[in-house]
């Protein structure tokens, strides 16, 4: 692990890119109304049950990462809070996703899923933040058939 000694955030790789800044989780949750923050704290919530990660405020969105980043909460609406998930491959079968985009000259897809109440954090979105992290944790790819969803 490597820090950066600008912006003391820490980061797998040494000299990692990135852009140092000062935002903070308040920064981003400042203005919001309760119903978001609300929806905020308990996806963050639901999301320690699966393993401990840190939070990287940046200047546009709030990421999670253990080792390294392996979901960003991407925008605070009035009364949702919108995420995203890489996976190798595009999940197209699941309604959880409003949004799915591979990445220019990647194999990765994005899935955006919005999150309007508690009632959204349903068994099968908890499958798709374990896959996540466990990806990104393994280093691997997203294969997983124990979680029900091979690769």
């Amino acid at each position: 692990m490597w820090t950066c000694p600008r912006c003391n955030q820490p980061f797998r790789h040494t000299n990692q890119r990135h852009s140092c800044n000062d935002r903070t989780v308040d920064d981003f949750l400042r203005g919001q109304s309760a119903h978001t923050v609300e929806r905020f704290h308990a996806f963050i919530e639901c999301y320690k049950t699966i393993g401990d990660f840190v939070l990287h405020p940046a200047k546009s969105r709030i990421g999670l990462a253990h080792q390294t980043r392996f979901c960003s909460i991407n925008q605070l609406g009035k009364d949702y809070i919108d995420v995203f998930f890489q996976f190798d491959k595009p999940y197209t079968e699941s309604f959880l996703f409003h949004k799915i985009g591979q990445l220019p000259n990647s194999k990765l897809h994005n899935h955006h899923s919005r999150i309007y109440s508690k009632a959204d954090l349903t068994d099968e979105l908890m499958r798709f933040m374990k896959m996540a992290y466990l990806r990104k944790k393994r280093n691997i790819g997203c294969w997983l058939p124990a979680l029900g969803y091979p690769g």
